[in-house]
Formats: structure tokens, sequence, C-alpha cells
């Protein structure tokens, strides 16, 4: 599982969630990562198996691409969706661990 966490854009990388106590958002499974991926929503730069971060402004570019491909109604979109809300309310990005 790929799980999530809030983070501000401007705080420093922690080594792992607990370290500066970032609050859980939820998690994407392998299946749910690729097919984001194969449909062109998660740049494949991005590693399911490295820890990663989307700060607010990319958060707004996928958001931006999810409208334009039309896809706001697709299961993977939705479970990704989810998380950015979190992020949003907290006017925050999100940080991703493997575990």
């Amino acid at each position: 599982m790929l799980d999530f966490y809030i983070i501000e854009d401007d705080q420093a990388m922690p080594n792992y969630p607990e370290e500066f106590g970032l609050q859980f958002v939820g998690g994407i499974d392998y299946g749910t990562f690729t097919n984001l991926q194969s449909k062109g929503i998660i740049d494949p730069r991005f590693d399911y198996y490295s820890d990663f971060r989307l700060d607010t402004l990319i958060i707004k570019q996928i958001r931006e691409n999810i409208l334009q491909k039309q896809l706001q109604a697709d299961t993977d979109i939705i479970k990704l969706t989810q998380l950015f809300t979190f992020a949003n309310e907290k006017e925050s990005g999100l940080i991703a661990f493997g575990d």
C-alpha cells in the first residue's frame, strides 16, 4: 500500500511519516497506482516503491488533467481525488510512503 500524508509545501522531507507527526489521509494499492499512470494521471517519474511528494501545484495540475480527460467518474480517479480533498482542506501537499 502506498500511504499518503499531509505535508506543507515548505516543510522538509522527512525520512518517515512519524518523524514530523504527519497526518495520514489514506492510501492506494499497486493496481490503482498503475492504472492512474496508464491513464496519464500520475507521471511515470513517480514510483510506487519509492517515497515521493505532490506539492499543491502538482496536485492542481493533476486535477486539471483529470478534468481535461473527463475522468472524474473513474473509480481510480475517485480514490486519488479523495486524498487531494484532504490536502486541499489543509492547504497543503501530500507525501507518499510505500510500505
